[in-house]
């Protein structure tokens, strides 16, 4: 299957788990599930929700992860901070980076705003290939970030 088509239908699928939402991690839970198992490329894929002082570790799929960042260091941290989505080809050359699994080398961070716009978590997705994401990857992840919205 081709990315494009990849992310097409895995937007369907979001679509109706966010219609059926009733829980916030029940439904984050199955979109990290979703998202792991369309795409191969994606070792690691969660969310880490925001505190005043930290991001908290919520659901995922893949490998144990770091519980708690820090605001002032990291890819998932710069995203909150600039509000704005992070694609790193080679996670070792960003200055701060946080290593929670050492077999990651590229990463994608998408800010996820509640209705109102405030930042309420990031989408975090790592590949154990260098410069594994792009601009589909980013529209991609970006068009599902939408998606999540009303969660909050």
């Amino acid at each position: 299957m081709i990315k494009a088509e990849a992310y097409r239908w895995t937007h369907s699928q979001v679509r109706a788990q966010v219609k059926r939402h009733f829980d916030t991690v029940a439904t984050l839970a199955n979109i990290a599930a979703i998202l792991k198992d369309r795409f191969a490329n994606f070792f690691w894929v969660g969310f880490y929700f925001f505190r005043s002082d930290h991001l908290a570790l919520g659901p995922f799929q893949g490998p144990p992860a770091c519980m708690k960042l820090s605001l002032d260091a990291g890819v998932c941290a710069a995203s909150v901070r600039e509000k704005r989505t992070f694609v790193v080809p080679d996670v070792h050359q960003f200055p701060g980076h946080v290593a929670c699994d050492s077999r990651s080398k590229s990463e994608i961070v998408v800010p996820l705003f509640d209705p109102g716009g405030a930042v309420r978590a990031v989408l975090d997705v790592d590949s154990e290939r260098l410069a594994d994401f792009g601009d589909e990857d980013k529209q991609g992840l970006e068009t599902l970030a939408r998606l999540i919205a009303p969660v909050w």
